[in-house]
């Protein structure tokens, strides 16, 4: 994710870092060579481009305009529920970090926390297609064998089973347990909502549509403007490919935001922040640096 402050006029223009201009610098240099050969080739032959009329164009680009606003808005939701999913999580930890007091045996609460711990990263990394059992390791009490196919699922499955055991013996009273099991109810809650965005991509057709008519559209725009404009189709063509493009490449990115594109969401940054908190409560002082942004990309 992107931070950084609100750059200046200077920086708007020069800005690279953050920018999907050289994610789309290849497509676009190819649609300007194109428009330099067009107009050349008017040029030489103005005949040839005598029937071609701008109108269609102007058409065809406001219908694309609208549609690709409507996928981006689209894409940019899933991109806010991902980390309002996120924002859940962090909220639920540190309620069930408060509320896990009712644990008298110390070594028990440890065990439980670090395991809480264990969760989010093995979220994370299941979430951006790595190994969540490799990721959980370090935390859990028993091989991440042992949690099962889900191991995220796994580790709050095996919470809620020792919280139920401390209710049964009576070590902690009903209502404890209920708390409890709330704060577990909101984990799985938002690892659903996690789970629901990267398996449930935008339907294909639509984005191959507009995939489609964004290089039809930069690739014909040429014709209509190298007659009227002559060396100044390139330039505009320039501009409306970087819209386009840009526009299709951003929703591209926001669609899965739990990967490691620099627009996608800081959730290294997260789950370290909920590790620090954890072991902070578990009495350990050499606690790990918060993540700070490098090259304004914070993971």
């Amino acid at each position: 994710m992107i931070v950084r402050p609100k750059p200046n006029l200077l920086g708007i223009l020069t800005t690279l870092k953050g920018s999907i201009a050289r994610h789309i610098a290849l497509r676009t240099s190819m649609i300007t060579l194109l428009a330099c050969l067009i107009v050349v080739v008017e040029n030489l032959h103005p005949d040839w481009f005598t029937k071609v009329n701008a109108m269609p164009f102007t058409l065809l680009g406001l219908s694309l305009s609208i549609f690709m606003s409507f996928r981006n808005n689209a894409c940019y939701d899933r991109w806010w529920e991902g980390r309002k999913a996120w924002g859940q999580v962090i909220i639920e930890v540190r309620s069930f970090i408060r509320q896990s007091v009712a644990i008298a045996d110390a070594p028990l609460r440890k065990a439980v926390l670090r395991e809480l711990c264990g969760f989010v990263h093995a979220l994370n990394a299941r979430l951006r297609d790595e190994d969540e059992r490799e990721a959980a390791r370090p935390w859990l009490t028993d091989t991440p064998d042992a949690y099962g196919l889900n191991t995220s699922d796994g580790i709050l499955r095996n919470i809620g089973d020792q919280c139920a055991r401390l209710a049964g013996r009576g070590e902690i009273n009903e209502w404890r347990y209920t708390l409890l099991e709330t704060r577990l109810t909101g984990l799985s809650m938002a690892q659903a909502t996690c789970e629901r965005i990267k398996g449930t991509p935008l339907p294909f057709p639509y984005t191959l549509l507009l995939h489609r008519t964004s290089y039809i559209f930069c690739v014909l725009l040429p014709f209509a403007m190298a007659g009227p404009l002559g060396w100044l189709a390139p330039i505009i063509t320039v501009f409306v490919a970087y819209t386009f493009f840009g526009l299709d490449a951003i929703g591209d990115q926001l669609e899965d935001p739990f990967g490691h594109d620099e627009n996608d969401l800081a959730t290294d940054a997260m789950v370290r922040t909920l590790e620090r908190e954890i072991l902070d409560v578990l009495g350990q002082r050499d606690l790990p640096p918060a993540l700070q942004p490098v090259d304004y990309v914070l993971s």
